[in-house]
């Protein structure tokens, strides 16, 4: 059977042990430096509590060192990781090929999607060198992650389904370092395509006002996981690594319900990844956490409403419209229920959202704090903060437990206590006695006292006429025994990569994407520069970090504007009007020029100093 593996993010130590609490399969952090978020480190300490967390229940921890490295960070890099083998991690997130080269202990060693993973070529070559796993650009329809598993079916494929979407193929994003000198390829993006722009014709005609042209709704699969199993994934990760534990108690709920079902339909070809059921306190809704809007964005190919022009911002769920305003309130026509201190929102007539809280509501009637200038009968509302969701959320909301079979025998010399799906058999030296009173009260009572530990008993076994007198005191023994042993067993159950020096393993040749831009392929410091001159490449250029294009390439996007706009004649659209090339214009005056490469059906944005 294929395991599925439902990979949670996680911001620090709480919301790490929130994911597993709610039904992770694995979770990944951020260490203190070299993740690609830099606002979201962790202590190695606290990767350690984690680990010590996760690994009784099967659940993974995989930690970020995905951003491109300098020369005087290499020893720094190789220490760290060394630091995370010791303490149990898992696996790490890579994107800087230097990491490749380096002595290191026989960690997993997974692809980040930094690293740019669109192709059969790309996929392969990186199982070539070493990787165990490559995580997917979120670009890639069900059928281009299908070509991948075929051609390259001994790969492990993860792929992003629900959050944030960043605009540019991850790797190849310069604007935020071009602007404000903060690389994204070093934690540390400023998100470029969540800001306004004009778009501007070759004549200066203004198309578009002060709209987000670059920023893209969240992604949302829930309702496709079958579809992307079928494709040959088998890590299903969910985005949100500076999100807050309420989202993540949430989302990994919604989906570990999903995928519970998924595996139910088919019982002999998937199964869990990790150990344990969830009880939860409440009904996950994914439209109650933040989202932009939800979108499947190339899951079937090009659509034409990926993008969120209005705001970048969380508008929540539809909750109804205006009905009526009145001086100090407003009535809602719709089904929602609503409590005092919701957050609701609306577009206003110059298409910018606006948002206010409710200060009171009596039924559908609400009395905001101060009434919105702007609201008006018959305007969309949406709640970007539901007050009595976040409530409970905010308490304890899932209770995970491994539900165990116990079987107590008697042996020459005393009892064995062995439990099933464990390899785990703890025994005691103690007088058979026979019972004067029945003891199956009493011995499932003193086996089954598991609270506060990752297991709950469901069923005690005991052979056919066993009627021995066991003290209490002793059963407990059994207990805490087979308690320390399987926490022994947790502690050992994480994932040994083989990791394989890219020079020793065959047919390693240079098979990744070959960019016409030699700057693409980050190369940051001495190690992966000696790197991919081993691998045969010899066309390249330092990271752009380094050595700034003045007019170079910045994103390479397949979210089109040409096409949003209805101006792309190859998928039905009108033919445009105006004269190209158009430009991207920010608000301070800084032009960006916008190349449509149908070709590739792609839009790349190019500096224009």
């Amino acid at each position: 059977m294929t395991p599925l593996e439902l990979l949670a993010p996680a911001k620090d130590l709480a919301c790490g042990m929130a994911a597993v609490d709610h039904g992770a399969d694995a979770v990944y952090i951020g260490a203190q430096r070299f993740g690609a978020r830099a606002a979201a480190g962790n202590s190695v300490e606290d990767i350690r509590q984690l680990c010590d967390y996760a690994h009784p229940y099967g659940v993974k921890v995989y930690v970020t060192v995905n951003t491109i490295l300098y020369d005087h960070e290499l020893e720094a890099t190789r220490q760290l990781i060394c630091q995370l083998y010791e303490i149990g991690v898992d696996a790490i997130l890579v994107q800087d090929m230097a990491i490749l080269t380096m002595e290191l202990p026989p960690i997993a060693l997974h692809a980040s999607t930094q690293t740019d993973n669109r192709t059969v070529e790309k996929v392969r070559w990186l199982q070539h060198v070493g990787f165990q796993r490559a995580v997917l650009a979120r670009e890639l329809s069900v059928e281009e992650i299908t070509k991948i598993h075929q051609e390259v079916p001994d790969m492990a494929l993860e792929v992003f389904v629900h959050g944030a979407l960043c605009v540019s193929y991850s790797g190849l994003c310069y604007a935020s370092q071009y602007c404000f000198g903060r690389s994204a390829n070093r934690g540390a993006c400023a998100q470029f395509c969540r800001m306004r722009f004009d778009l501007v014709d070759a004549d200066g005609q203004e198309l578009e006002h002060q709209r987000y042209l670059l920023s893209l709704k969240d992604l949302n699969q829930s309702d496709h996981l079958e579809e992307l199993v079928r494709a040959g994934a088998t890590s299903f990760k969910i985005e949100g690594r500076l999100k807050d534990i309420n989202y993540v108690k949430n989302v990994v709920s919604a989906y570990r319900q999903r995928l519970d079902a998924l595996i139910d339909r088919y019982p002999n070809q998937y199964c869990r990844a990790s150990l344990g059921h969830c009880a939860y306190t409440f009904t996950p809704n994914l439209n109650k956490t933040f989202n932009r809007g939800f979108t499947t964005y190339f899951l079937h190919g090009r659509q034409p409403d990926i993008c969120s022009p209005d705001t970048p911002k969380a508008m929540g769920e539809y909750v109804g419209y205006v009905k009526e305003t009145r001086r100090d309130s407003f009535n809602v026509a719709g089904t929602a229920s609503f409590a005092n201190g919701d957050g609701l929102c609306f577009i206003n007539q110059n298409r910018e959202l606006e948002g206010f809280r409710v200060n009171r509501a009596e039924g559908n009637r609400l009395y905001p704090h101060e009434m919105p200038r702007n609201l008006r009968a018959g305007m969309a509302l949406y709640r970007n903060n539901d007050q009595e969701f976040e409530r409970i959320l905010s308490h304890k909301s899932s209770e995970r437990k491994i539900p165990l079979v116990m079987r107590l025998e008697a042996t020459a010399d005393g009892f064995a206590l062995s439990v099933s799906d464990m390899d785990i058999e703890v025994s005691i030296s103690c007088e058979h006695q026979q019972a004067e009173k029945p003891q199956r009260e009493n011995i499932v009572r003193q086996l089954s006292r598991l609270g506060g530990t990752p297991y709950a008993c469901s069923r005690v076994e005991l052979p056919e006429g066993f009627n021995y007198f066991i003290p209490s005191s002793l059963l407990a023994e059994l207990r805490h025994r087979f308690l320390e042993g399987a926490a022994s067993e947790g502690r050992r159950c994480r994932l040994r990569g083989s990791k394989v020096p890219p020079s020793r393993v065959e047919g390693a040749a240079f098979e990744g994407r070959r960019y016409r831009l030699p700057y693409l392929y980050n190369i940051s410091n001495r190690l992966a520069r000696a790197f991919y001159q081993d691998q045969g490449l010899h066309d390249m250029a330092s990271a752009y970090e380094l050595e700034p294009e003045k007019e170079g390439l910045l994103m390479q996007c397949r979210h089109c504007l040409r096409y949003s706009l209805g101006m792309c004649v190859r998928h039905g659209g009108r033919k445009p009007q105006w004269k190209e090339p158009l430009f991207l214009r920010m608000g301070d005056g800084r032009r960006f020029r916008l190349e449509f490469d149908c070709k590739n059906c792609q839009m790349n944005v190019y500096a224009t100093d």
